[in-house]
């Protein structure tokens, strides 16, 4: 009896110093991916806390949802900037994948696109060179943007797409359109890819909707569903704030059951008084579900 009560106690010891040595480590890999998460959430910070250009006649806002799977953080992102040229730039984008590398390659791919645009602000050019050096950076991801020019005296908006979702484009006279211009391969595939640009004015009362495929495609929900989704809600509020028509853009997502992240960018031209930016910056605001 004592010998087997002894085998017993120790039987039990190992046990326990087994589940020990299991909770460590399972502590530590909590403790990674805790680490793993706010450093993500940190770049996409750092990436949405830019500012967006404010104009007299185009009015910008834009919206963020994290992704529900994963490090709840991922590669969308949307952007504004001055060019030299006294044009604006706009950019909305989707890296694939929802870790921090995503997160830091989506810094590293707005960065080239703000470099790039100070020797270019042609849309077709500015996506021509960053691809091209996205693919010398040999970073094994790839990334599907839309770049934007914005001409504040001419009022055009000349875009080009990288195998990039289409954008949604309504008017106050009840014309509505889903954008589905030509466009070239996702950024960082493919050296020497071409994209083709289109030019359109900016005449009337409007908005001019970007988004990434988390606010418009789920599982179960197919991405044309969606867009006929948003299009029907721009259609009919195209003269609402920009940033009230930014946030019920990006709740469209929930209707997706999406487990990416989602980001919208509205560009919306006419009709808003001057005075409601006379000049500065709009901050740039995520959404919160």
């Amino acid at each position: 009896m004592p010998h087997r009560h002894t085998d017993s106690s120790s039987g039990t010891a190992e046990l326990l110093n087994t589940l020990g040595d299991l909770t460590g480590r399972i502590l530590d890999r909590i403790k990674v991916q805790q680490a793993r998460v706010e450093l993500a959430a940190a770049l996409q910070r750092q990436v949405l806390a830019a500012e967006l250009p404010v104009l007299p006649y185009l009015h910008v806002a834009g919206r963020y949802a994290p992704a529900r799977d994963g490090l709840d953080i991922g590669g969308d992102w949307y952007d504004g900037f001055l060019m030299p040229d006294g044009s604006v730039g706009f950019v909305i984008g989707d890296v694939q994948g929802h870790d921090v590398e995503a997160a830091a390659f989506m810094g590293q791919v707005r960065t080239c696109l703000r470099a790039v645009a100070t020797a270019t602000t042609d849309p077709a050019e500015v996506l021509r060179r960053t691809n091209d050096l996205l693919v010398a950076m040999d970073y094994g991801l790839f990334v599907t943007c839309s770049f934007l020019r914005f001409d504040p005296v001419t009022r055009e908006l000349a875009d080009a797409r990288a195998g990039h979702i289409p954008a949604v484009w309504a008017m106050a006279d009840g014309r509505c359109d889903i954008v589905l211009n030509d466009g070239g391969l996702p950024l960082g595939i493919r050296a020497g890819e071409s994209y083709p640009s289109t030019r359109r004015p900016l005449t009337g009362v409007g908005a001019f909707v970007l988004l990434t495929d988390g606010v418009v495609e789920g599982p179960s929900y197919p991405i044309e569903e969606g867009l006929e989704q948003v299009a029907g809600l721009v259609n009919g509020a195209c003269r609402t704030d920009p940033d009230e028509l930014a946030a019920q853009v990006i709740k469209v997502a929930d209707l997706t059951g999406h487990s990416d992240d989602a980001a919208v960018l509205v560009l919306r031209y006419g009709g808003l008084r001057d005075e409601r930016c006379s000049g500065g910056s709009q901050d740039k605001r995520q959404g919160q579900r």
